[in-house]
């Protein structure tokens, strides 16, 4: 059995497109078509619904695809096996993180990592809406959030600490919360469709509602009106704890309360054979917010 062919196979099926999965493997259309055509012929069954707008599993297809994903594997396994330790990593790698922390961390540690790895392409999808990383072809999710979805497989990377935050001028204005019920007195900046916060209060998380005049669904609309001071906003300590040094922003520490901590995780496709270049790009991120901890101090 031919793995070109196993590849189409398998890439169609992930990124719901004949032509996608084509583009991803270096060939055109054509050639693409040919492959599955010629793997459904050895297999003697069809295994993917075409029409000019979707692509689908067929039952068989289904049943097949998690085989011909195995084999791909032990063979990704195998040419691994045969490299140097420490050898250069190579060919397409598809990551996906929010928008800030893509822009803040993700992309200024992509430069010396691609530095080490030359002969390496990455391509870096910044959004703060959650990709469906098997159906977009996506080697790694960063994520920063409660994971919900049990089919992905995380590693959880590093703690993620929030804070209450407000400008300066803010606080002159209106002065800062004590407590968790002062808070309702406050001007709150949250994500649209948000109406309450997370907070850990005696050991035991609480939700606690929130209010404002401005929400968002950008965390980096969230940061500017904080900074312009439009209200108190809750966002992680790697997106505002240099400007709380610097003073362009104030930490608002309760009495009663803190915001809840969240985790940095790296969410993959699957734990079947891992490909080196998903494991070094993970373990360069790991380290990266390591140091960045230790730094905060």
């Amino acid at each position: 059995m031919d793995l070109a062919d196993l590849a189409i196979f398998v890439e169609a099926v992930r990124i719901g497109s004949l032509a996608g999965a084509a583009r991803r493997l270096g060939i055109n259309a054509m050639a693409a078509s040919r492959r599955l055509a010629a793997l459904e012929a050895e297999v003697g069954v069809r295994l993917i619904h075409r029409t000019t707008r979707s692509l689908s599993p067929t039952a068989d297809g289904e049943a097949f695809l998690p085989h011909a994903q195995a084999m791909l594997d032990e063979q990704a396994s195998a040419l691994e096996a045969l490299r140097p330790t420490g050898g250069a990593i190579s060919g397409q790698l598809r990551v996906t993180a929010s928008a800030a922390f893509g822009r803040k961390v993700v992309a200024p540690m992509i430069v010396p990592f691609m530095r080490d790895n030359p002969e390496l392409h990455v391509d870096l999808l910044l959004t703060d809406d959650q990709v469906d990383i098997v159906g977009q072809g996506i080697d790694l999710a960063v994520r920063i959030a409660k994971l919900r979805d049990n089919h992905l497989v995380a590693r959880r990377l590093a703690d993620n600490p929030r804070r209450l935050c407000a400008s300066p001028a803010y606080v002159e204005a209106h002065g800062v919360p004590r407590t968790l019920a002062e808070l309702s007195d406050h001007c709150c900046l949250h994500a649209t469709a948000t109406s309450h916060w997370a907070f850990v209060r005696r050991g035991k998380t609480v939700r606690h509602k929130v209010a404002g005049r401005f929400t968002a669904s950008s965390v980096e609309a969230l940061h500017l009106a904080c900074l312009g001071g439009l209200g108190i906003t809750n966002l992680s300590a790697w997106n505002i704890d240099s400007d709380i040094r610097d003073g362009r922003l104030k930490h608002i520490i309760l009495d009663d309360a803190e915001p809840e901590p969240l985790a940095i995780w790296a969410v993959y496709p699957t734990a079947r054979m891992v490909p080196m270049k998903v494991r070094a790009f993970v373990d360069a991120l790991e380290q990266t917010l390591g140091r960045d901890t230790h730094e905060d101090g």
